[in-house]
């Protein structure tokens, strides 16, 4: 058995145990300057907006209401022409 190179492989990687960070750790740099986060007017836009999208509901009650109230009174009519010609523009965009 070779002890010098278990002892060789000791002293390269260490037995000894992590130290631990310095818990005293200063946020400013050694200049005296902090990190910032500046957004600019077009990113400000930009989170209102997903604020404003993530706070909207996902299914419009109103327009889900008012369709099932006419389809349950028997007055909601499709227009069959208009119908089919969405389903035609869908079915060309496939391919």
């Amino acid at each position: 058995m070779r002890i010098d190179a278990y002892n060789q492989i000791k002293q390269i990687y260490g037995s000894n145990k992590p130290k631990k960070a310095d818990e005293k750790k200063s946020t400013t740099a050694k200049n005296g300057f902090r990190d910032q986060l500046m957004l600019s007017d077009a990113g400000r836009d930009a989170q209102i907006a997903k604020q404003a999208v993530r706070n909207a509901p996902d299914v419009r009650e109103d327009l889900v209401n008012s369709i099932k109230e006419r389809m349950d009174n028997g007055t909601y009519e499709v227009d069959t022409e208009d119908f089919a010609a969405k389903l035609l523009e869908k079915y060309n965009g496939l391919f």
